[in-house]
């Protein structure tokens, strides 16, 4: 990581602490590590991020729908699912720092650090020779790369490394009354099973037809030991995940379909391209037959910020055999030969955002310290730059000084905007300084009201990125914040 780069990230989780995006979490009783909490423009946001993703997912597609189901779920479903026998990150232990490190994290730290400094040849022969150890499983492998590549420990700065072990990732509770005869249960590590369980009560319910999907936004939860990148790698995450059942045979047309679709779904807030790269899978998941991630230019490096998976008919197969229910689709379009398709059980492509990393993602895209200064005087500003549909306030409304009635006039634009709008209504400090914090939380738009408001109902409206003012009649506002925060700026 340069040193622009490292600070900038540093700027950003300042910021997003000084503004009310992300706290850390119990920091009066000095914190909980690897957890967050979203402040009130950083749950606005979030929640924005969540709108866009949903309105493109399931309310422009008539062949996907929503579901929201239980974090709890029965323990045989981790079994089938592999999770409860194969769920598990490489983790190597310093015995000078005694501090626990995934393998293959410090691999790919080094990986980063050999293509910052222009040493690509070295980073793609890690790249290879990592992948193929995680390919095979080759522990004791992953640690002769950590020690062939010198790579030391951050805290006690020695190479004094202990073998490689597995480490299952799963937070297990117990439900029931009595802590004797109470069940082993697990938190959920991802939402995708959710959606599994619950094929045939949305395929019957709702009538549905190959292809179609089920979508859903939810927590999941995992151990992470090395949690780390603020809110890049969590104990508590959320997902927002779609299964797509299709007809098996036509999967891979499925995949490349559903892997430009999730990019363009990216670039469409108006991230420079060059920030994004597919990162095609070397080691496949036990349930898929291809798979690749959309990776983003961090600070410190591309990382996930979505996959796309090819998950065969594993999971529902899995599920139909422990549980012992069918999960057949019987298929009545008739194939080359004019013979119905009958009963099969259904392929799924998989596309998985973490939804945190996205909020980081948009919150370093967005954050910009612009100089402001001229000949006479040295001046700037922090804005973040967010698209108008994500921004947490669409819009601010100032009176110009706190008496002569424009308060009440203020307050009176505000109540006939504020159902449809989120806005926020401020009327300390100078209108300078008011502009300057509502460029921080990224306010595409500022409203002023003065005395002239008052004889001609037009108000002064001030564009956040071009710092632009125009008089506008107030009866319009309604009109041109709409236009301009509208879905159909992305969704079209």
């Amino acid at each position: 990581m340069s040193k622009n780069t490292d600070e900038l990230f540093k700027n950003v989780i300042a910021h997003a602490k000084e503004y009310g995006f992300v706290f850390p979490s119990s920091e009066i009783y000095d914190g909980l590590s690897a957890v967050y909490d979203y402040g009130q423009f950083g749950s606005e946001l979030k929640n924005n991020l969540k709108t866009y993703w949903w309105k493109a997912m399931v309310q422009m597609h008539e062949n996907i729908v929503g579901i929201d189901s239980a974090i709890f779920m029965h323990p045989k479903i981790w079994k089938a699912s592999g999770h409860v026998d194969g769920f598990s990150d490489p983790m190597i232990d310093n015995k000078d720092s005694n501090k626990r490190y995934r393998a293959d994290q410090l691999l790919e730290d080094k990986i980063a650090r050999y293509d910052k400094d222009g040493k690509t040849d070295k980073a793609e022969a890690l790249q290879i020779a990592m992948d193929e150890a995680l390919k095979n499983e080759d522990l004791p492998r992953l640690r002769e790369l950590i020690i062939e590549h010198e790579i030391a420990d951050p805290v006690s700065g020695t190479r004094n490394w202990t073998d490689v072990r597995q480490f299952n990732l799963m937070f297990s509770t117990q439900m029931g009354a009595i802590a004797d005869d109470a069940d082993l249960i697990y938190l959920r590590p991802e939402t995708a099973q959710g959606i599994f369980v619950n094929y045939l009560n949305v395929q019957k319910s709702g009538r549905m037809k190959i292809p179609f999907g089920i979508a859903q936004i939810g927590k999941a939860f995992r151990n992470e030991v090395i949690a780390r990148q603020f809110i890049i790698r969590m104990r508590e995450f959320e997902q927002m995940e779609m299964q797509f059942f299709v007809r098996p045979g036509t999967e891979m047309e499925w995949y490349k379909q559903w892997k430009e679709t999730r990019l363009q779904w990216h670039l469409a807030l108006g991230t420079d391209e060059a920030k994004y790269r597919f990162h095609d899978h070397v080691k496949l998941a036990h349930y898929a037959n291809a798979a690749v991630d959309i990776e983003y230019d961090f600070p410190f490096g591309f990382k996930e910020v979505e996959g796309i998976h090819s998950r065969t008919d594993f999971d529902l197969s899995q599920h139909q055999k422990f549980s012992g229910k069918k999960m057949q689709y019987f298929d009545p379009e008739l194939d080359a030969d004019g013979k119905p398709y009958g009963n099969y059980i259904p392929y799924v492509i998989e596309t998985s955002i973490g939804l945190d990393r996205m909020f980081l993602l948009t919150m370093i895209n967005a954050f910009d310290e612009e100089d402001l200064s001229t000949d006479e005087k040295q001046d700037s500003r922090t804005v973040l730059r967010l698209h108008p549909c994500l921004a947490p306030v669409k819009a601010a409304i100032f009176p110009l000084i706190k008496k002569d009635g424009l308060p009440e006039k203020a307050r009176e634009i505000m109540d006939k905007l504020k159902l449809d709008f989120n806005l926020q209504y401020e009327e300390k400090d100078a209108i300078g300084k008011r502009y300057r914090r509502q460029d921080a939380i990224g306010t595409p738009f500022c409203i002023t009201v003065d005395h002239q408001t008052l004889e001609d109902n037009t108000v002064t409206i001030r564009h956040r990125d071009t710092m632009q003012q125009e008089r506008v009649a107030a009866d319009d506002l309604d009109k041109i914040i709409g236009k301009l925060v509208s879905w159909k700026n992305l969704l079209s």
